[in-house]
């Protein structure tokens, strides 16, 4: 064949909605080809699935630690909606699985409110310091921000963001809502072994800082798996915000006692950074895919790299490629490389750049785009396109009995995000500053007041203007492209929801970065176990340098609510502890 008709063959446009869900009507169907599974059996007509697909009537919660899992489901038990619950999951979170989240970071969150008929959007990330000056930095001699320590500070906003999401859409008092937190915090919880596989290794990070060893290195060791871990310190911090709210945290001793810690050990804050900060409700953007409209919230995070990917890859017949194929792969690394390299160029505040995001997720950029994929060679050095003048995450699903559906995502960012813990306080600071870039031309040049780029991206996909799909997938770069292979797992290879999160994944590293950082020629294909040796091969011969890796595919969590049969579809992966729970 030649490489003309290839080429053809390869860009046939698959029709929007010729494709159905092959799962939806029928919870057991075929495996698609190609997809080799865990190595067991297990009975049914998927045996190769690490667990059966969720399924509940009334509500649902998903996340990466059954204990949190627990508190949501008791919070809607009690009559409590999707956004009481995602709040009460966050902060037990925070105490349970402290290296991933924290009150010491930021959050994001797609709320669709079932009254209204609405997908809301909030952007509770922070700022950095008002003495964050690239002067400051330069004067340090920094070419970089570091990623640990106080210069990696910006304002958490996730205790802001609680009371903006309550506030806005709430049923049940925050102090009703952190109770269970505090008694974790107090009374302890046991460690799961993922959980303490991260711990683990961070003991030796955290213990180059004092009062991070105090709190979250008792007897000087991480705690293992099986272990009561407590944070007494967290309990009293946590008791100040159920009595006063955000106030406590943002005017009052838990703000005090930040600021005095960060003049001890060199950091910007001062009290006015704190008073100053605010959040903000945006509206979210989307693009359509086979039928589905996937919704994101626009910059200063990367969930439009989702929809660009998307855009590009709908020009492809996928199913026809098949799951695990080297032209699969192929392509879905392209795509990636072409979104991360307008990711690197234009993502950023938009409040102090410009950031042209309906040009980059129109289906004509990514045309243009895609016609830069080359079938038989790959993309090196990939540019962003031309534009025309106009680490460590938690991700929580919740669904409600009335559909209100919340996804929302909260990290620190890096493990135990700064390394560094505020006296007494009992949580990390986020370390969410070190993706600035220090160049004074990049849109995501540090500046006072500034919000940096964010890497934590919630989604939702709607159709015929309802939520049909509540999901997220956790782990820094990897968090769009793992998006999207679980949205094309679903909707171009058949999987279920379950399937969708167990396929292996494919991660691509070496792109340019916000912060200023170059790329690395083709960048490397790192492969999870259970792509075979031929896909492998196939992808070499095309130039990709490939290489099989353990660990940095992410953490997905999904609801499913297949409205016709009234029940919901609750899927969460075997990468974490974490699982999908309903009544």
């Amino acid at each position: 064949m030649s490489r003309r008709c290839t080429r053809r063959r390869f860009f046939h446009q698959v029709a929007l909605g010729s494709l159905a869900w092959a799962w939806a009507g029928e919870l057991m169907a075929d495996p698609p080809p190609g997809w080799p599974g865990g190595g067991y059996d297990r009975p049914g007509r998927w045996p190769k699935q690490s667990r059966s697909v969720t399924v509940a009537q009334q509500g649902m919660v998903a996340t990466s630690h059954p204990l949190a899992v627990l508190v949501g489901l008791d919070v809607l038990r009690r009559g409590g909606n999707a956004v009481d619950a995602a709040v009460a999951v966050n902060a037990t979170l925070g105490v349970v699985e402290p290296m991933s989240c924290g009150i010491g970071g930021d959050l994001f969150a797609l709320v669709w409110d079932s009254k209204t008929g609405r997908l809301y959007g909030l952007n509770a990330s922070g700022r950095a310091p008002q003495r964050a000056t690239l002067e400051e930095y330069r004067r340090r001699g920094l070419k970089f921000v570091p990623t640990e320590g106080p210069l990696s500070w910006t304002v958490p906003g996730c205790v802001a963001g609680w009371e903006d999401l309550l506030r806005r859409f709430g049923t049940m008092p925050l102090r009703e809502l952190l109770a269970e937190a505090i008694r974790y915090a107090e009374q302890g919880a046991p460690v799961p072994e993922v959980i303490a596989s991260y711990w683990r290794a961070a003991q030796p990070a955290l213990a180059r800082h004092e009062h991070a060893a105090q709190t979250f290195l008792p007897g000087g060791k991480a705690p293992k798996a099986g272990d009561l871990f407590r944070n007494p310190d967290l309990g009293r911090t946590y008791r100040l915000i159920a009595r006063d709210g955000a106030a406590a945290f943002y005017h009052g001793p838990i703000a005090q006692q930040i600021v005095q810690f960060s003049e001890k050990h060199g950091g910007l804050f001062t009290l006015e950074d704190f008073a100053q900060h605010r959040n903000q409700w945006v509206e979210p953007v989307s693009t359509t895919y086979r039928g589905y409209q996937v919704w994101e919230l626009p910059p200063n995070g990367q969930g439009i790299a989702v929809l660009q990917m998307l855009n590009v890859l709908e020009g492809f017949d996928l199913a026809r490629l098949g799951f695990g194929s080297v032209e699969y792969v192929h392509l879905l690394v392209e795509a990636k490389k072409l979104a991360f390299a307008d990711r690197a160029r234009f993502y950023a505040d938009p409040e102090m750049a410009q950031v042209p995001v309906n040009q980059l997720i129109s289906k004509s950029y990514a045309q243009k785009r895609r016609q830069l994929i080359s079938l038989d060679r790959v993309l090196v050095d990939v540019g962003p396109g031309t534009i025309p003048p106009a680490g460590e995450t938690v991700y929580l699903s919740v669904v409600d009995q009335h559909r209100n559906c919340c996804s929302l995502i909260q990290s620190i960012y890096y493990g135990f995000g700064s390394k560094m813990v505020p006296q007494g306080l009992g949580f990390a600071l986020q370390n969410r500053g070190a993706l600035f870039a220090l160049d004074p031309e990049h849109p995501n040049c540090l500046a006072p007041g500034k919000r940096p780029f964010h890497t934590i991206i919630p989604a939702m996909v709607t159709q015929q203007n309802r939520p049909v799909f509540c999901f997220g997938v956790m782990g820094g770069d990897m968090q769009p492209q793992g998006q999207v292979q679980v949205l094309i797992n679903l909707i171009d290879f058949g999987m279920n929801v379950q399937q969708a999160g167990d396929a292996p994944r494919v991660r691509h590293v070496g792109s340019p970065s916000p912060t200023g950082a170059p790329g690395q020629g083709a960048g490397t294909v790192l492969l999870e176990s259970g792509f075979s040796e031929q896909t492998l091969q196939g992808l070499r011969r095309l130039g990709h340098r490939v290489q099989r890796s353990q660990g940095g595919f992410g953490g997905y969590q999904g609801i499913w609510i297949d409205w016709q049969r009234g029940v919901l579809l609750g899927a969460s992966e075997a990468r974490k502890d974490g699982c999908a729970l309903g009544y």
